[in-house]
């Protein structure tokens, strides 16, 4: 009977071995970088098709395992080692494959867009190179003037600048052109190429440093004939400011003495002519190197100087006039003032005698009667001021008269305006309160009016209550209510009838319209309070007289109520949390029980409904039951679902510390046997013996703070006993996994001296560059340096400084990333059932968003400082490490996105069903490998690039999105 398993089976491994083979034979026809840009894109074409074969060698390996299933199930017990040994070497041989194809694929896509950047960099060089050539090619244009000198000068320091800035891309372009060349070895980026544009970049340097020489000397020139000018302006505006000092009403000096100093001014005039002169001559030069407009605008402004010059010399002599008809302007100040100071004594007089009169009041009006008078006393003094406004305008305009004499009027003139501003003040202050006066009487009319509103609701609450005739004791409850309304609703009417009566006094306060609209209001709600108030009488004689219409409730209700009340207290004794997950699981089947009684109660109290119809308070008695009822099975479903969740929780979290201490005990006794074996080392295949051992360390590695996480959700969950055991299990985790990092670190340590070794005595071979990808990430660099034999002592002693630079900050950036990654795993498992909690963690992802960019200041330091030798696994395990840190975060942020606020997330999503206490734990049996399986593809979605859009190495890691950046900043590319 096994046979034909065993034949196809034996089939399935020999297809699946000749289609890895093929592959791999044509993977290595084409894993090579050398030779011309079309051959390159014709590997990069082959390797992207052999990619693509990927699902057809998946379908195989598929097929492969089906066999293997039909032949274990069918096969003897001493034929499986076997058949699971071939098992997993086809698997080991299908994941080489898979990773020899994204390798091979990523390294030659990685060169195409090296060179691809490479050449849209030096085309924008040559670009900017024929730019410059075309600004700098046409001689230096004439300027207006000094500014548009500085400009031009500035201009051409800019285009100086902007040529020193460009040596250092060129700099950069041309170590990626040699870096370039070592790869492909194209003509077009050796060496020749390269010192062309060198030559190219010097000539168009040389002409910008003349251009700049060139203005500079033009611009000194015309800035010395500039100072000059300057300094005459001065001496002009100074000799203008004395001609002013002596002619405005400032001047305090007499006649007499302002006659002299003009003189003396006079005296100044010979010296300005001189100074004058010598402009002139100075500036035939500047006008040669200036534009014609430049030159036309400085030949105006010495003419204009001349003019000013020319103009003071008239000015003093129409001086002696002006002086004169002071004397006469002096006499007729001095009436219009005397005539302005009576009228506004007069003025004051009536203010303070408005003033003496009391208008803030002393405490606020409580009556009607007080607010009323307080009113009118308000409008008549209001009056009284307005009354005032002709003796204002007259004040204003003889102060304006006033105003245009020479003498200052200030004194008076702050004395009337003082006045003025009492009066507006006063004016202000007596409107304000006679609004405030109408504000409040408006307030009092309206005070009935709203207390009926109040009184309405309540009374009409009444009658909606009592429409249905409820038992006595309810009787007895509403009759007092519906007493006390009535007596309201007196009080009310009479207020109301008391308000129509002063139509006259509000229609002189408020105005007719307002006065006539509050009273029709006051009319519409005494008619509703008439028709409420009927209402009222009538339910009152109704409630009287069912009071000995009332029969008592059958006894059949009691059983159903007490049943009710022990499922009541029995839920409350199971909502508890317990210790460990036999508990919880016992907790969960009591509780399916009781859910199963609620449901057999519910069945009972829906068949005694028809023996309550026909008697409403029976029936609400029921309804109040049934309220109850619902209320129980609601929450004794929210705790199932509750229970249920934790249990889940709980048995995965077993189930994956069980799992990773089994990986720990596995891998470190394979490294320990590594480590203590003393026999020859040969470096190369040891490495890859390590490299494979630790293969699974980093996922391991990101599925540890997941697992930590997971026991917090179960802590919180647990009694403290049972968080205290969690503990300790997460506790001894943590430190076995502590212990394997150190064993792994002394591992590579001891692995990288016997390649140091073997280094040494290969010493005189030549510089050699790799590009072999390690497993550890998507990472195409130069690994395997092979060092020189001979060092120096002096670099010797940098380097020792510069590994103390790089192991601080190494340890630096480790703390940061590791506190950012315990962060990011506590927001994934955090619970999002409401929308608050969903707000809460969006708040939490964009924190941890914003601290991005200064982590990634930090690896660049650290790639920066990164030494010679030494420290370069441990360099590329952190960089793995950042780069899918920053694929959880991105992943987090999009998964946020797409779940709703009332929908658990992440391991916490699961379809809530309801059933019976069997049915529920069959659905239990099955669904537990299902979430296993669902946790297993999370975790994998956080290592593998699962989209081409956006996760693929083509896009996530590579040079193409970081070239452009590296071109123009110090540091090492971003990958």
């Amino acid at each position: 009977m096994t046979q034909q398993p065993q034949e196809g089976f034996a089939r399935s491994v020999g297809d699946a071995q000749e289609w890895m083979k093929a592959v791999q034979e044509r993977l290595q026809i084409n894993d090579d970088t050398q030779g011309p840009r079309a051959a390159l894109e014709a590997r990069l074409r082959e390797t992207e098709k052999i990619c693509q074969l990927e699902p057809e060698g998946r379908v195989k390996v598929d097929m492969v395992l089906r066999a293997a299933e039909a032949l274990l199930a069918c096969c003897h017990e001493d034929q499986k080692p076997e058949i699971l040994a071939r098992l997993r070497d086809i698997k080991a041989q299908w994941e080489e494959t898979v990773t020899y194809m994204t390798h091979c694929h990523s390294r030659i896509e990685w060169v195409w867009l090296h060179w691809s950047e490479y050449l849209l960099a030096r085309d924008e060089f040559y670009r900017w190179f024929q730019k410059m050539t075309v600004v700098l090619e046409p001689p230096v244009e004439l300027q207006l003037g000094l500014k548009e000198k500085r400009w031009q000068l500035s201009h051409a320091q800019v285009l100086l600048q902007n040529v020193d800035n460009q040596a250092m891309l060129l700099d950069r372009l041309l170590e990626e052109a040699a870096s370039l060349f070592n790869r492909i070895g194209d003509p077009s980026v050796d060496e020749d190429a390269q010192k062309k544009m060198k030559a190219e970049y010097d000539a168009v340097k040389t002409k910008a440093q003349n251009r700049v020489d060139l203005l500079e000397q033009v611009t000194q020139e015309h800035e010395h004939f500039q100072l000059s000018v300057d300094e005459f302006q001065l001496w002009l505006k100074a000799v203008v400011e004395r001609v002013h000092g002596c002619m405005g009403r400032k001047c305090r000096l007499s006649t007499k003495d302002r006659l002299s100093a003009l003189q003396d001014i006079a005296s100044d005039f010979p010296r300005g002519e001189e100074s004058l002169r010598r402009l002139e001559e100075q500036a035939g030069g500047v006008i040669q190197s200036s534009s014609p407009l430049g030159a036309e605008k400085i030949t105006r402004e010495l003419e204009e100087m001349r003019n000013v010059l020319e103009k003071l010399r008239a000015l003093w002599e129409g001086e002696e006039g002006r002086l004169r008809g002071l004397l006469w302007s002096r006499e007729a100040y001095g009436q219009q003032r005397r005539q302005l100071e009576a009228e506004l004594a007069e003025f004051r007089k009536g203010l303070q005698r408005l003033a003496e009169e009391d208008l803030e009041p002393a405490a606020k009006a409580g009556t009607q009667d007080e607010l009323v008078a307080r009113w009118r006393l308000y409008s008549a003094t209001r009056a009284a001021l307005a009354a005032e406004e002709p003796r204002v305008d007259r004040l204003q305009a003889r102060l304006k008269e006033l105003i245009v004499f020479p003498e200052d009027p200030q004194p008076l003139a702050g004395s009337v305006v003082s006045a003025i501003q009492e009066h507006q003040s006063m004016k202000a202050k007596s409107s304000r309160l006679r609004n405030a006066a109408g504000v409040d009487l408006w307030r009092h009319f309206q005070r009935p009016l709203q207390e009926l509103q109040l009184w309405r609701a309540l009374a009409q609450r009444i009658v909606d209550v009592t429409a249905s005739l409820p038992d006595p004791p309810s009787i007895h409850t509403f009759l007092p209510q519906i007493e006390a309304a009535l007596a309201e609703s007196s009080r009310l009417k009479e207020e109301l009838t008391m308000l129509q009566l002063k139509k006259d006094l509000l229609g002189g306060i408020f105005g007719q319209e307002r006065a006539t609209a509050l009273l029709e209001q006051v009319a519409t709600s005494v008619r509703d309070r008439d028709l409420l108030h009927n209402r009222l009488l009538q339910r009152k004689s109704k409630l009287q007289s069912s009071l000995a219409q009332h029969k008592d409730f059958g006894a059949a209700f009691d059983p159903l109520q007490r049943r009710l009340s022990d499922l009541q207290i029995r839920v409350h004794a199971e909502n508890g949390l317990q210790r460990d997950l036999p508990g919880k699981q016992a907790q969960l089947s009591r509780l399916q029980g009781l859910q199963e009684e609620g449901l057999d109660l519910g069945v009972q109290m829906e068949a005694m409904r028809p023996l309550v119809q026909g008697n409403s308070h029976h029936q609400h008695r029921m309804d109040q039951l049934s309220s109850d009822h619902q209320t129980l099975h609601r929450s004794l479903e929210d705790l199932v679902d509750t229970c249920r969740q934790s249990v889940r929780e709980h048995c995965t979290f077993s189930h994956e510390v069980l799992e990773l201490r089994q990986w720990i005990s596995v891998l470190t006794q394979k490294l320990e046997a590594h480590r203590v074996d003393t026999g020859p080392w040969d470096a190369q295949s040891r490495e890859v013996d390590v490299e494979k051992l630790l293969d699974e360390f980093p996922a391991k590695e990101a599925q540890l703070p997941l697992i930590e996480a997971r026991g917090r959700l179960v802590m919180e969950k647990s009694s403290p006993e049972g968080a205290a055991v969690v503990q300790k299990e997460l506790q001894e985790l943590v430190e076995s996994w502590g212990a394997l990092r150190l064993l792994r670190g002394s591992l590579l340590s001891l692995v990288r001296n016997r390649q140091l070794q073997r280094v040494e005595v290969d010493s005189g071979k030549k510089l050699i560059f790799t590009n072999n990808i390690p497993k550890t990430g998507f990472l195409i660099t130069p690994m395997d340096l092979i060092f020189r034999h001979h060092r120096q002592t002096n670099v010797l002693q940098e380097e020792e400084d510069s590994c103390e630079d790089f192991s601080q900050l190494l340890r630096s950036f480790e703390h940061w990333l590791q506190v950012d990654n315990s962060k990011l795993v506590r927001i994934i498992g955090m619970r999002t059932a409401t929308a608050k909690d969903l707000r809460t963690r969006e708040t939490k992802l964009q924190e941890l968003e914003a601290r991005v960019p200064e982590g990634q200041h930090l690896f660049e330091n650290l790639l920066r400082l990164r030494p010679a030798r030494g420290s370069s696994d441990k360099l590329e395990d952190l960089r793995y490490r950042w780069m899918l840190y920053k694929s959880k975060l991105k992943d987090s942020s999009h998964l946020l996105t797409q779940n709703s606020p009332g929908e658990p997330t992440g391991f916490q999503k699961a379809q809530r069903w309801r059933g019976l206490g069997s049915l529920c734990r069959k659905v239990c049996c099955v669904a537990l490998p299902l979430q296993l399986l669902l946790l297993l593809c999370l975790l994998l979605l956080f290592l593998l690039p699962v989209r081409e859009a956006d996760r693929s190495c083509t896009l996530a890691n590579n040079f193409a999105r970081s070239f452009t950046l590296t071109l123009r900043y110090d540091g090492p590319p971003p990958t």
